[in-house]
């Protein structure tokens, strides 16, 4: 049976409620949460699914959690099949059942209609903490999941309207700050209930058939749009690969690979990568779907809408279990939705890239981060947060601009905020000195990459527990089309802790107290250059010295424009042509 097109007017009035209603969540759950990673960074993500259950609509959030919803969404409606019920709530966040990393905890509300099952309103957002033995559960010495906090397969919060108390109270006991927890579950918990309430006025105005005719077609532009992209890229297979650099812990550096086989307006997307490793940077196949569909979109850029159907003709192949992008249980994996899987995006944009050399781009700062935890004399409370402000990096630049300052990291892609410096100092015990660019950070070339953060702290009047993650500190973000960088060091992440007037570089992640009158910073990675950086017109290169993003050293070595004059910045351009020629 042929379905009925809707009229263009009815579709764009659907469509534009169920972006608002996208937004309306999003809203709500930055008015009403209580930690500062939910109502200062935004580190959670929106979506509505269909009954099916197919997204009909991803928020334009955090992309490394969108991906992985799909999986997630029809894990959850699968282990309830046949017991959903109006009034129910299901939370989860198990790695197992398709979740990404267990820090980042996912409310499921389904919405009926007329008795019917229509859709789910879903809310992702990264808690600051969930129990386990470090604060905010990134762990560096976890060697198995059960060390890096608590796993919550599909549970019921609220079973047919009638909220489950002692299941809520069983999960807050089990973490720390349970005041900002129970603040930011209250918050997803509204957010859904507010998507719900849209889509019922929906349906309500427009009838169920109608609104459900326009979601197909919704789905079918997606699948369009992206079909019509793959037809252009000539039929064939393609590599990339891209390295995940040790970060020191023995491993060594590891190579993930993305092949991908383009036939007609279809392609197939394979992934290799070594063996799961003790350590907290394995990825389920669950995370895994968002890093390679990042990868994709960041080729792609296609337009709205934003939904399933651009995946339709996308399949996948995570590579055998047990592998550092397919991880099996019981392998620590908190790590994971920034390493490895900035580095899967980086090798499927590469593979991609191979196909299409003209939409080649450079790869933006990985996340280079630390948690804070201590104890909050102001409240006699302990508090616990990841600091996001901590891992803004560089955008990579396009043959066509400069990469976007303080944007990164590119699991985040430019939806993560840092928030006021006052407000982090208002919240918890300690004091900010420094929020800042990082000069020469950016990568070089023709466009030059986006400059990195550095994020300097000092505890107040208590130890702080810092807990590093991420990496980025030996290896700058690649760049694109004869783009290479000399000045390495100012382009790669480090934690400096100074204590007794002496700095202590630290390029590993640890744990580490910080006590009252010391102080440390950390030093995010700018994104990759584009070009070659001698093509770089020198004033421009000139500009970027006067406003503090080159240094004259910098302009020598990366762009070899030799400044003759500090204070005047007159340029020696007979050197200048001397050094490029060379």
């Amino acid at each position: 049976m042929t379905r009925p097109k809707p009229d263009p007017i009815t579709l764009s009035v659907v469509r534009g409620v169920l972006e608002t209603t996208q937004r309306e969540m999003t809203l709500t759950l930055e008015q009403t949460a209580r930690s500062s990673v939910f109502n200062l960074a935004h580190d959670y993500s929106t979506a509505l699914f269909n009954h099916t259950p197919e997204m009909i609509l991803q928020g334009q959030d955090i992309p490394i959690h969108l991906g992985s919803l799909i999986p997630a969404m029809k894990s959850v409606a699968n282990f309830f099949q046949g017991d959903i019920h109006e009034g129910d709530l299901i939370l989860h966040n198990d790695p197992a059942y398709g979740g990404s990393h267990i820090i980042d905890t996912c409310m499921y509300y389904p919405v009926f209609y007329q008795g019917e099952l229509v859709f789910w309103t879903v809310c992702k957002g990264h808690l600051t903490d969930v129990g386990g033995p470090v604060p905010a559960g990134y762990n560096p010495n976890a060697t198995e999941i059960y060390a890096e906090g608590l796993r919550i397969p599909p549970v019921k919060l609220w079973d047919r309207g009638k909220p489950r108390h002692d299941v809520m109270n069983l999960l807050l006991t089990n973490m720390r700050a349970r005041r900002d927890q129970e603040g930011d579950f209250n918050a997803l918990i509204g957010a859904c209930q507010v998507g719900a309430r849209n889509l019922v006025r929906l349906m309500d105005k427009y009838g169920k058939q109608v609104v459900q005719d326009c979601i197909a077609e919704l789905l079918d532009m997606a699948e369009a749009h992206m079909r019509k992209l793959i037809a252009q890229v000539p039929d064939g297979t393609y590599t990339g690969t891209a390295v995940l650099e040790d970060a020191g812990h023995g491993f060594g550096d590891m190579d993930i690979t993305a092949t991908v086989t383009i036939q007609g307006d279809g392609c197939h997307i394979a992934i290799s990568s070594p063996p799961q490793v003790p350590y907290f940077i394995n990825s389920y196949e669950g995370n895994s779907h968002s890093g390679v569909y990042l990868g994709l979109m960041m080729f792609a850029q296609l337009p709205p809408p934003y939904n399933e159907g651009l995946y339709r003709c996308v399949t996948t192949d995570m590579g055998p279990r047990g592998t550092l992008c397919n991880a099996k249980s019981p392998a620590p994996h908190m790590n994971c939705t920034t390493t490895p899987m900035e580095t899967l995006t980086d090798a499927v944009r590469l593979a991609f890239e191979q196909a299409a050399p003209a939409k080649v781009s450079a790869s933006w700062g990985h996340a280079n981060g630390c948690n804070i935890a201590g104890w909050d004399k102001r409240h006699d409370e302990e508090y616990v947060t990841m600091v996001l402000a901590s891992i803004i990096s560089g955008a990579g630049a396009t043959a066509s601009q400069d990469g976007w300052h303080a944007c990164g990291p590119e699991c985040c892609f430019g939806a993560l905020t840092s928030g006021d410096i006052e407000m982090l100092e208002h919240s918890y015990p300690i004091i900010i000195h420094r929020y800042s660019l990082m000069q020469d950070s950016g990568g070089a070339g023709q466009f030059r990459g986006g400059s990195g953060t550095c994020w300097e702290v000092e505890p107040l009047d208590s130890p702080m527990t810092l807990v590093t993650f991420g990496e980025g500190r030996r290896i700058p973000a690649m760049g694109a089309a004869g783009a290479r960088s000399a000045l390495i060091p100012p382009k790669v992440g480090r934690l400096e802790v100074t204590r007794n007037g002496e700095t202590q570089v630290i390029t590993e992640n640890v744990i580490e107290t910080i006590q009252p009158g010391e102080r440390a910073a950390n030093r995010n990675p700018g994104g990759g250059g584009y070009g070659n950086p001698y093509a770089r017109p020198v004033e421009k290169v000139v500009e970027d010295v006067r406003n503090g993003l080159v240094s004259l050293e910098g302009a020598r070595l990366d762009y070899g424009v030799v400044i003759a004059d500090a204070a005047t910045l007159a340029v020696d351009h007979a050197a200048t042509a001397a050094l490029r020629a060379a």
